[in-house]
């Protein structure tokens, strides 16, 4: 029987891995796993390539955060290669999406005890996005998140707290399939997934397989309600609130009134203000642990 071929891709700058040596972690496993091994430290993008060209890995287990799963997502798209996410960044909200383990050990398990489901990703203007992107506040906080030396969810609420003080609300047409909308929000999230990696719920309703996204919009608000929102979210109550709106679609055009700052997956695309959206079904396979309760995916 031929060995399966695991391909890790290591971002040894991600919120936990600068404790950790996680190459010494993988090595060694290709007996207990019955696989060849190979081995890449987050690179530039051509070279990541380059490795799964060469390697031509039937799984890649990328270790880092949601950034680190979106490079791997956007290279092996629709190819049938399976990803197994080893959450080893700052939130991985893509990993608690699925409940993974928060152990390497437990995450390499998966490799022979997993179950594989193919998800939907969002495109982007020119970017995909795995978990969720969004415009307005959250967008803010990540910029001054990266540009911060310290990681963790301390640093996350630092920030947090600093930015609620300058909310600003803006002004948007929104071009759906069939309709034409002028929205005002502080806040427009764009959801593949449905909760960030501090478990706020942003998107209730959300599955990662039913060929749809969601367009998750904060309207503006008093801030006496900032608190009550906040709760509204961890208690995935969110839907409830007067100042919520979700809109499901599969493709879709947003045009700011000016440029405002976008974040896709954690990452700081820049300021746009143009941004087109589209669903991409079932486009990415991806290893999780053979629980049968999954109520973000479509059984």
């Amino acid at each position: 029987m031929a060995l399966k071929k695991i391909l890790f891709v290591i971002n040894k700058k991600a919120g936990q891995n600068n404790r950790i040596n996680l190459q010494e972690c993988f090595v060694g496993k290709e007996n207990e796993y019955e696989c060849n091994i190979h081995i890449i430290k987050k690179e530039p993008l051509k070279e990541i390539q380059k490795a799964i060209t060469q390697f031509e890995p039937e799984i890649i287990a990328a270790a880092g955060g949601d950034g680190t799963i979106n490079l791997v997502a956007r290279l092996i798209q629709n190819t049938g290669i399976k990803l197994l996410i080893i959450p080893m960044g700052s939130a991985n909200g893509m990993a608690k999406e699925f409940d993974m383990p928060e152990s390497i050990e437990e995450c390499l398990k998966l490799i022979e005890t997993g179950k594989t489901v193919a998800i939907d990703l969002l495109k982007i203007n020119d970017e995909i996005s795995i978990h969720l992107a969004d415009i307005g506040l959250n967008a803010k906080i990540v910029k001054r998140f990266q540009l911060d030396r310290k990681r963790g969810m301390l640093t996350y609420a630092k920030y947090l707290f600093n930015e609620v003080f300058f909310i600003k609300k803006r002004t948007f047409m929104l071009y759906l399939e069939n309709q034409t909308r002028r929205i005002k929000a502080v806040s427009i999230t764009f959801a593949n997934a449905t909760k960030y990696g501090t478990g706020a719920v942003i998107n209730p309703d959300g599955k990662l397989n039913d060929g749809l996204f969601e367009i998750c919009i904060v309207k503006p608000f008093p801030k006496i309600h900032l608190l009550s929102i906040a709760i509204k979210m961890f208690r995935n109550r969110l839907k409830y609130s007067e100042y919520f709106e979700t809109i499901h679609c599969t493709k879709a055009r947003l045009i700011a009134r000016s440029k405002t700052l976008l974040q896709v997956d954690g990452e700081v695309i820049g300021n746009v203000k143009e941004i087109n959206l589209e669903c991409l079904p079932k486009a990415i396979n991806v290893i999780i642990p053979n629980t049968s309760d999954y109520p973000t995916l479509v059984n």
